[in-house]
């Protein structure tokens, strides 16, 4: 009988009840599955049918949608990071959603579908446009697109998405590659430093820069806007950008003095220059009237965002795990606006719906509630799922996710800029990394709000701003008697320190200061080195 009702219902989740054991599934030394996990009937057809085959059909459907396969097959043979993230990216559903049953699966499997529907978007709309492509030819896609670095918003082009695409630099080649696969990166980086940069510089910004060492970045739009976001290292990539593309810049800037209400001023009058540059290198002036329905029909995903926010604040029933709501959240409010994220967020909202309604436990082993602050390793933003199923630590929100907490007006010029400033110096790693001790310590007022008992404070080893309040961080942890596991990474460098002593680190803090037993043993020694 009991055969029988682990092949219906799927094993359960700890050791003691003769469960799952997750960790078995994985091949030696590669982290990477010998067999399916199974689910139970219900899940496991819904796994296979729902997100495994309904995802790489999609992911063929967005490629004719977006561009054509002649586009993107020149793609593949033309960028290493293309194959290197396209054809594990399924593996990165495994990782991201291992171990969830029910709604939960679900609901953060819809946000994952979005994100590489987005990805699909972006990097065609890089190959149609592409010189490197098309025979060195400039074609009609090139002078309509505009190219922008990461860090900078994508809604600050709202005002002429009805001509033209507005594609980030690197989010593609740097930003969701490490996150699907941790050793697309290291190349870049290694190539950068060949040149002479030294190795202490934040990895982001060096993978960033090795992108152009290597010409392994499209041509696809005739200027670029850059952007100082979130350090001097910034300012550092967009020289090396800068020198390597030999075309118009526009250098947005962002102030160190965050608070002041002078420092938004300057930001305005910034922003209006870049607008500025856009118009003289478009000969298109920004459309206001667009440039404000763009911003509501984004203030529709934040109002969203905030419900989902007050379930997992308020309830057990959030049914949306760490990773997937930390990366939709940084991917859709940096990018801006797109329908897959309505269409995603209409997919999502009967799910949470039903399970308040019914008051499910949606992550029914959860022993801490964890707030993840600073910034996060991203060679590792699985860890959550790993944590939740080794050890009942369920990240509900992460800081990444808190940093555009703001809905932007649009009933005047003056108040719709002012908001577009404070948002864009808002932008991730800026306002709570390096905005200001203030800004920083917002962990405890966010910590209450989320009912979180339990810290995971990231340690970014080459962020030379986090690392001088490392101290303090330490003071307040003793003083508020809180638990906090220190995390050492290296951002998107996963050689500096591997998934496996971030994994180190985490059991022997449960075992040794909290007294805690695993939940599934099986899961507290691998070795994925050398996987995706």
């Amino acid at each position: 009988m009991s055969f029988i009702k682990d092949f219906w219902y799927g094993k359960p989740h700890t050791a003691e009840e003769g469960g799952r054991r997750l960790g078995d599934n994985y091949l030696p030394k590669t982290g990477l599955y010998k067999h399916r996990e199974w689910r139970g009937v219900k899940d496991t057809f819904y796994y296979f049918h729902n997100i495994w085959l309904y995802n790489y059909l999609h992911m063929v459907m967005d490629v004719m949608k977006y561009g054509g396969i002649i586009n993107f097959v020149k793609g593949v043979w033309r960028y290493r990071w293309v194959g290197q993230t396209y054809l594990p990216v399924l593996h990165w559903f495994d990782r991201g959603l291992e171990g969830l049953r029910g709604e939960a699966l679900r609901a953060s499997a819809w946000h994952y579908r979005a994100m590489v529907n987005a990805t699909i978007y972006q990097f065609m709309s890089m190959f149609n446009a592409d010189t490197r492509l098309h025979g060195g030819k400039k074609n009609d896609a090139w002078y309509h697109t505009m190219a922008m670095k990461e860090t900078t918003w994508g809604g600050m082009f709202y005002g002429w998405s009805d001509k033209f695409k507005a594609v980030s630099l690197e989010m593609i080649p740097y930003f969701v590659t490490c996150h699907v696969n941790s050793h697309t990166v290291h190349n870049y980086i290694d190539a950068v430093q060949s040149i002479g940069l030294p190795g202490d510089p934040c990895p982001m910004c060096q993978a960033e820069s090795g992108l152009f060492v290597l010409d392994d970045i499209p041509d696809y739009s005739p200027f670029m806007i850059t952007c100082n976001e979130a350090c001097d290292g910034s300012v550092a990539t967009a020289i090396l950008q800068d020198w390597f593309n030999d075309k118009p810049l526009y250098a947005l800037q962002m102030p160190m003095q965050f608070d002041d209400p002078l420092a938004n001023k300057f930001v305005q009058k910034d922003i209006e220059k870049c607008w500025k540059f856009i118009e003289e290198q478009t000969g298109v002036p920004m459309n206001f009237d667009l440039m404000c329905e763009c911003i509501e029909r984004q203030n529709e995903l934040q109002k969203f965002e905030w419900e989902k926010w007050e379930v997992a604040a308020k309830t057990s029933s959030y049914p949306i795990n760490g990773v997937a709501q930390a990366l939709y959240r940084i991917y859709q409010s940096q990018f801006g606006d797109l329908p897959i994220w309505h269409e995603v967020d209409a997919k999502v909202r009967p799910i949470m719906e039903k399970c308040v309604s019914k008051k499910i436990n949606t992550f029914p082993k959860t022993r801490h509630r964890v707030i993840a602050w600073s910034c996060a390793p991203l060679y590792y933003s699985n860890w959550c799922t790993w944590a939740y199923n080794a050890w009942g630590l369920n990240v509900i929100i992460n800081m990444d996710s808190l940093m555009f907490d703001m809905t932007l007006r649009t009933d005047s010029y003056e108040n719709m800029l002012e908001d577009v400033a404070t948002y864009h110096m808002w932008a991730p790693m800026r306002r709570m990394a390096v905005g200001g001790m203030h800004h920083i310590f917002e962990l405890w007022d966010y910590k209450e709000r989320f009912n979180c008992d339990f810290v995971m404070m990231y340690d970014q080893l080459q962020c030379k701003g986090m690392q001088g309040v490392h101290g303090l961080f330490e003071d307040e942890f003793r003083d508020r008697n809180v638990p906090a596991i220190w995390m050492p990474h290296a951002l998107p460098d996963s050689r500096t320190v591997s998934r496996a002593e971030i994994r180190r680190i985490i059991n022997d803090y449960m075992s040794t200061v909290m007294h805690e037993e695993p939940l599934d043993p099986s899961l507290l020694e691998l070795d994925d080195d050398m996987t995706w």
